[in-house]
């Protein structure tokens, strides 16, 4: 009597269905979105605008240059679906679809494509000198800012040079100090990293 001798399939782990790299992705992509959500905690509300300062355009800033283009904007996207859902990690610990009709809305567009360019331009090597790195983050700063102000201004139905007023004037300069910081901030971390 011939017996074979059967062998059952092996349970397959994470590990075999993902990738390492794909996992490391999908990693990087919500670790960028958390910290996103966690500097939107930093928040100080003005009297004279509807805009908050906040600690998001630090995270963007650097999750951008970091991460790359297609990370960036992954990771950017998932912060704003998530919190359009409802988790609440928008500013002040907000979160919804009613953040759509807010006079915020454009800039959180603008940290998706701030992001994916920011990336872009590290994977051209703008993270590695502090000269490069400052200008790829003032680039990435404006492109928040010209959704942001445009999305205000048409939320708000006010003029061009009111939405600025609003939306980007006693913002400006806290956000070239972001900029400097995480443009110096970068260089030196790959120096570190090289050594």
């Amino acid at each position: 009597m011939n017996t074979a001798v059967v062998t059952m399939p092996q349970p397959r782990v994470l590990g075999d269905l993902i990738s390492r790299s794909r996992l490391h992705d999908v990693q990087m992509i919500l670790g960028g979105a958390l910290f996103v959500g966690l500097l939107a905690q930093i928040s100080i509300p003005l009297s004279f605008t509807p805009v908050p300062v906040t600690g998001q355009t630090l995270a963007v800033l650097l999750v951008g240059a970091s991460f790359g283009p297609v990370r960036s904007a992954l990771s950017m996207s998932l912060y704003l679906v998530a919190g359009l859902a409802g988790v609440p990690w928008f500013t002040q610990h907000s979160g919804g679809w009613h953040v759509v009709h807010g006079a915020t809305f454009g800039y959180l567009l603008g940290f998706i494509v701030a992001g994916a360019v920011g990336g872009w331009l590290a994977t051209r090597r703008a993270d590695r000198k502090v000269m490069s790195a400052v200008a790829s983050m003032v680039l990435s700063s404006a492109i928040i800012y010209i959704l942001g102000v445009t999305w205000l201004g048409f939320n708000l139905g006010v003029s061009p040079s009111q939405a600025i007023a609003w939306g980007f004037t006693p913002f400006w300069l806290g956000d070239l100090i972001k900029a400097g910081i995480a443009g110096v901030a970068l260089p030196a971390t790959w120096k570190l990293l090289k050594r």
